[in-house]
């Protein structure tokens, strides 16, 4: 049998080595550097918006974003039972209470028909969460939004050049975040950018992500920051990747069709759900769920296609479940069946910038085996 089909492999076949090799002949290998302003400045008129801050990473991105908007204690952040623990992390961190709505059946997306009616006067915002290739639908929640005085906290980590009714996604929070980590469609290594159009909290996510250093006053400090910054060679990196964004969607579009081409008929899978009235899947990743005619869980398949040399992930474990919120004596007997659902049967297959065709097919060949 052939060599592992990796579940994730990047592109860096454009002017990444150029940009790292300048980064490294003019020693501006630190957040100093000039390539961070520059992919700061690319990246936000990518997604519509006034301000770009890179930060080291999507999950201090959302905690940076949470806290330029001064939640904390005793107030509460809507969010998606179905998705990262950083979306919980950065508002439990905070000290405010996230709470949960199910996910969607069919997009995999949080439902948002359920966000009213968790509303309560302590609410601050929403945080609305793209999932796996395909836009939270956007309108409901800005009305909602609009209604109470909420504010929108957008993890657009995911969709990198997705559009939502023709608009970038980013482009819609109050404040929105993105990951650069190498199974994004650009990366990184490690990295995150915060957008918005407010210079207020552009400013004061600039701040925290500098140590809330003070300009005019160095080493003196009116509040505690973090080191979140974004090193030049990172930022080079980002700004080469950046570069070929609509390159990297064609082929992550062009995988997903190949994948549905090959699956569509196999029965005892869902697959993603190729379009929305508001949407094109953009398959960040190709998930599949199992449906219940299929005698095992998605551990069990992962196992059986590891076997066959196919790397897999696993779909995102519900929030309500972690063991580390009960711990804090959070939702304590809540029950979200559809992102338990997802957790139990749902993984995806090798989906990287560099999967073949013909590895396409492989992994094709070898899930339809396992499901014999």
């Amino acid at each position: 049998m052939d060599s592992v089909i990796p579940v994730n492999e990047p592109l860096l076949d454009g002017n990444e080595k150029q940009y790292l090799i300048n980064c490294i002949e003019t020693g501006w290998i630190s957040s100093e550097g000039p390539y961070v302003n520059q992919f700061e400045a690319l990246f936000a008129t990518k997604v519509n918006r006034k301000f770009g801050i890179a930060v080291c990473n999507g999950t201090v991105a959302l905690e940076t974003a949470v806290l330029a908007l001064g939640i904390g204690k005793d107030d509460e952040v809507i969010m998606p039972a179905f998705t990262i623990i950083s979306c919980a992390a950065a508002i439990v961190r905070a000290g405010a209470k996230p709470v949960l709505v199910d996910a969607d059946p069919v997009t995999w997306n949080m439902d948002v028909n359920q966000v009213a009616a968790n509303i309560t006067p302590r609410t601050k915002a929403i945080m609305v969460v793209h999932i796996y290739g395909l836009p939270v639908d956007m309108a409901p929640l800005l009305a909602i939004a609009a209604q109470h005085g909420l504010k929108i906290i957008e993890d657009a980590a995911e969709m990198h050049g997705q559009t939502y009714n023709q608009k970038p996604c980013g482009s819609f929070g109050d404040i929105s975040i993105f990951s650069f980590y190498p199974n994004k469609h650009i990366t990184t290594g490690e990295g995150g950018m915060i957008v918005t159009d407010n210079p207020e909290l552009a400013a004061k996510c600039r701040s925290l992500r500098n140590l809330c250093f003070i300009p005019e006053k160095r080493f003196y400090h009116e509040e505690l920051g973090y080191n979140f910054r974004m090193t030049n060679l990172q930022a080079a990196l980002g700004l080469a990747q950046l570069e070929r964004l609509d390159h990297f969607i064609q082929i992550k579009r062009a995988m997903g069709q190949k994948y549905h081409r090959l699956l569509h008929q196999v029965p005892g899978l869902q697959l993603p759900l190729p379009t929305t009235p508001f949407a094109n899947n953009i398959y960040w990743v190709f998930g599949i769920v199992l449906t219940e005619e299929i005698p095992f869980n998605a551990l069990v398949a992962m196992q059986k296609l590891g076997a066959l040399k196919v790397q897999t992930r696993p779909f995102f474990y519900p929030m309500h479940l972690q063991p580390v919120f009960h711990k804090m004596s959070l939702f304590q007997g809540e029950h979200y069946p559809v992102a338990e659902k997802l957790a139990e049967r749902g993984f995806y297959l090798p989906s990287g910038m560099a999967l073949t065709e013909e590895q396409i097919h492989q992994v094709a060949e070898r899930l339809q085996a396992i499901l014999v």
